[in-house]
């Protein structure tokens, strides 16, 4: 792959990346500290917590999967496979977006300073699939991120209504959401 074609697809996959982790933290804006951090699903998802997964994960994935640890230490999640997504109550959710932000920079450091064939290797992935390319990690932290802001979407949805991609722009359409909604209900009956 020529250079100028690499930068192009190096930088359309870190803009990817970084609208999921802007969505991100779009979801916390306004939201109260238990509102941030109470749990919203049977398996305890909350908005922070989300946050705090996703900026961890590009921690680690450009982190020492490329030999870059990153200097602010992540959870253990060898220790507890839940620590990422519970941030401490004595951690102000300040603080807490502070935290991500840093592994988040960390993360953009990494792809800043790194070619697309870079290769790293992912040790919590078994065998020839451990060996990656700055690229395959690129694409599977954009996934990794947007289905994170998804759920993250219907969380804060669920707390006050708030939903889309960034402050004004829901990409929803401007319609009279009750009616919808009792069309779908409407549906679902009249399917069994």
């Amino acid at each position: 792959m020529d250079e100028k074609r690499s930068l192009d697809v190096k930088a359309i996959l870190l803009s990817y990346l970084l609208v999921a982790r802007d969505s991100l933290l779009w979801k916390l804006e306004g939201l109260s500290p238990y509102d941030a951090r109470r749990p919203l699903t049977p398996t305890g998802l909350n908005i922070l917590g989300l946050n705090s997964h996703v900026a961890i994960c590009a921690a680690d994935y450009f982190g020492s999967v490329f030999e870059r640890p990153c200097p602010d230490p992540t959870p253990d999640v060898d220790e507890d496979p839940h620590a990422d997504f519970v941030v401490p109550a004595d951690v102000s959710t300040a603080d807490a977006i502070a935290q991500v932000g840093r592994w988040w920079a960390h993360a953009e450091a990494t792809i800043e300073a790194l070619p697309l064939d870079a290769v790293g290797r992912v040790p919590w992935w078994e065998g020839e699939r451990g060996e990656v390319t700055l690229q395959q990690i690129l694409v599977h932290m954009v996934a990794e991120a947007h289905r994170h802001a998804g759920h993250a979407d219907i969380l804060r949805e669920t707390v006050d209504g708030a939903a889309g991609l960034k402050p004004g722009v829901t990409n929803l359409p401007d319609v009279e959401w009750t009616e919808h909604v009792a069309r779908v209900e409407e549906t679902a009956r009249a399917s069994h």
